[in-house]
């Protein structure tokens, strides 16, 4: 019987063309292995902003855990990338230097430079001071620069030789200048611009030397906060606490980080600074002028085009508001008050220690004496909280204004909704160092530790110190007036800016991330603030491929909805393959069997005969 053979009726190349089982196999596996890699370029793209962008939460806060970590460590000299820069605060009672320094910018013109304090070998911040003020040498202002030569030297060392001359070093006078007469601050000034660059190489001119204003000084503070807190860093999410602004005539909004509010009590003096909208009117064309010297707007970007880093904030100085001088002024208020009564009522009281004026804001038991005009007025603590905080209404020097202003000074409301503060120095200070109650604030736990800390007599508060129940941070003179202190903070928080009672959102505190925020950083920021463009021109010419990776992790939905274009590609392709596929394997059966049925009658070959 003849064999009945159908390969021999078939091109061998149409037997080639058609993909055997293992080949379709292998084409949808190598398709697949496509699709998920694409997949998985796309899972990256879709979650590397939270990733790569400062904006999300956690990675925020890792990473400012890690430049906390960083902060702390030595300053690499020997990179030769690194940018360095000097402020020396030139106050009242003395001078200090602050070198900082910063990587190149990371060519993103919405960020800002990225500055820290240098540290030495021993990881030590560098600073020195030296005293007295710079203001002691009103009279021989030509020796100012061989005042401040020490501090210069001393920086100098720290910096390596080959940056000194791209160094820029700012000399900036606070209290301590400003009493003095102008042409005695020339003077000073003056000195230090002819002489300076003399001795040293650093980037140094006449406008790199001035006497700024309290204005100015609250303004850097400010900066200096919500720096190191990472408020300016405008990728938000649902995490964050925003806001939204108005920048400019064409009222052009921008949802971003909400700023905090600072609130500074020195021994003297007293200072608040917050954002305010650009958009709030003024209740009355007196209360504009006035604000006028309270408001200060400015860009901290690099580029002024942009206006995502304008900044509009209210900042004033509260002079004698201080936690030491109100003490000056509420023994002078005593003083004449009991003085005058005595006078009128033909009374004796405080002027023997046998009949002494009892006052509230002093422990139960302590005995002191307050001498003014050549006379003393004998006193004796009763502890009464409350009644302190009502004697100290009348150093408010509130207006007769509805909105009853601290020391008469026109105060924008504040949003206490939707805001954020942190108290400093006395602040902290009356909180924390007996109370042992730093950190977030509470009004009634605050007033009751208060209430108690005034009842305990003078014998049992000493007791407690001796036995070291308090901080390391108190002393005696903590002890004594902590009652008066801590009266007087509440009275101005409360009664002076009007901050409710319930308001929860004030931290004090004495440290950020566990360093001393210093004014001089915001100054270093804003004074070279237009420094990134010299790193963003530079970063222009450079290949393609480096500048692909730079935008596509600080712009990558570019690169997301690039992915997704490719995955979509990528299943259209995979499916028409598919169909492709199975028509020509049914169109292959098909013809199969046309040609078994027709050959099985015409094509059986003879039987041949052996």
């Amino acid at each position: 019987m003849a064999r009945i053979s159908f390969s021999c009726l078939f091109p061998a190349s149409w037997h080639c063309s058609l993909p055997s089982v293992t080949q379709i196999s292998r084409q949808r596996v190598a398709l697949l292995v496509i699709f998920i890699v694409v997949f998985l370029l796309v899972l990256v793209a879709a979650i590397s902003p939270r990733i790569w962008s400062s904006g999300r939460l956690q990675d925020r806060q890792f990473r400012r855990y890690l430049d906390q970590i960083e902060d702390l460590e030595a300053t690499d000299t020997k990179d030769s990338k690194l940018n360095y820069g000097i402020v020396i605060d030139c106050g009242s009672s003395g001078s200090r230097v602050f070198v900082y320094f910063w990587p190149p910018h990371n060519g993103n013109p919405h960020d800002l430079l990225d500055i820290k304090q240098m540290r030495d070998r021993s990881s030590k911040p560098v600073v020195k001071k030296i005293k007295p003020g710079i203001s002691t040498m009103a009279l021989t202002p030509e020796k100012a620069s061989e005042y401040l030569h020490p501090l210069l030297t001393f920086a100098e060392s720290y910096i390596p030789k080959d940056k000194h001359k791209e160094t820029p070093l700012y000399i900036l006078c606070t209290a301590g200048m400003r009493v003095l007469p102008e042409s005695q601050q020339t003077a000073i000034l003056q000195d230090l611009v002819k002489d300076i660059p003399q001795q040293f190489n650093f980037l140094f001119s006449e406008a790199h030397a001035e006497v700024i204003s309290g204005k100015q000084e609250g303004v850097y503070s400010w900066i200096s906060i919500n720096f190191v807190l990472g408020r300016f860093d405008h990728v938000v999410d649902e995490h964050d606490a925003v806001v939204s602004v108005t920048i400019g005539k064409e009222e052009e909004s921008i949802i971003r980080r909400r700023t905090v509010g600072i609130m500074d009590m020195g021994g003297g003096s007293l200072q608040i600074a917050y954002e305010v909208p650009t958009t709030m009117t003024l209740p009355s064309a007196e209360h504009e002028e006035a604000a006028k010297t309270m408001f200060a707007e400015f860009n901290l970007g690099c580029d002024l085009q942009h206006t995502e880093h304008v900044y509009r904030v209210y900042v004033t100085t509260f002079m004698g508001f201080g936690g030491n001088f109100a003490r000056q002024r509420y023994e002078d208020m005593v003083f004449n008050d009991t003085m005058t009564k005595n006078r009128v009522l033909e009374q004796q009281t405080g002027l023997d220690p046998s009949t002494p004026y009892v006052d509230p804001c002093l422990p139960v038991g302590l005995t002191d004496k307050i001498h003014r005009q050549n006379a003393d007025l004998y006193i004796t603590g009763k502890g009464d909280w409350d009644g302190c905080r009502q004697l100290l209404e009348p150093l408010l020097l509130k207006s007769n204004d509805t909105q009853a202003y601290l020391n008469g000074i026109y105060q924008p409301a504040i949003d206490f909704s939707n805001s954020e503060f942190y108290g400093f120095a006395e602040f902290h200070y009356s909180s924390e160092d007996v109370l042992r109650m730093g950190g977030p604030y509470n009004s009634q736990k605050f007033a009751k530790a208060a209430k108690d800390y005034c009842s305990m007599s003078w014998a049992t508060l000493l007791d407690r110190f001796n036995n070291r129940l308090y901080s390391v941070h108190a002393d005696k003179h903590r002890l004594k007036y902590q009652c008066f202190k801590s009266a007087w903070v509440h009275k101005v928080l409360h009664d002076g800016f009007h901050f409710p009672n319930d308001y929860l959102n004030l931290k004090t505190a004495q440290l950020v991330y566990d360093k001393e925020v210093q004014w001089t950083l915001g100054a270093m920021l804003y004074k070279t603030r237009f420094l990134p463009l010299r790193d963003i021109r530079q970063e222009s010419p450079r290949p393609a491929h480096s500048s692909w990776f730079r935008i596509s992790f600080v712009y990558n939905h570019y690169l997301f909805f690039a992915c997704i274009l490719v995955v979509l590609l990528s299943i259209v392709l995979y499916i028409l393959r598919l169909r492709r596929i199975h028509k020509r394997q049914a169109w292959e059966s098909h013809f199969d069997l046309l040609l078994m049925e027709e050959g099985i009658h015409t094509l059986i070959e003879p039987a041949i005969s052996r």
